[in-house]
């Protein structure tokens, strides 16, 4: 099975280590998610998402939602669903 897309980062906050991912298809909580851009490529288990400071435990097309990663990414990274 090939990664599908499911949105582009909008925003990073490098304090907090969290990205902001408007998203093109549903998300929830216990996903893998796959970061790509630039010489950036890394997965990450979605343990926890927020959309506007609430804790939530699925998001949908057209939410952008803030996931806390492991590694630096920026604006215009490609985000896929493992």
């Amino acid at each position: 099975m090939t990664d599908k897309p499911i949105g582009t980062v909008s925003n990073y906050f490098e304090h907090v280590d969290v990205i902001a991912v408007k998203l093109n298809a549903p998300l929830k909580v216990g996903d893998k998610i796959r970061v790509v851009g630039g010489d950036v490529d890394f997965e990450n288990t979605v343990k926890g998402m927020q959309i506007q400071h609430e804790a939530v435990k699925s998001a949908k097309k057209g939410d952008e939602v803030g996931i806390k990663v492991s590694e630096k990414a920026r604006k215009g990274y490609k985000v896929f669903k493992v």
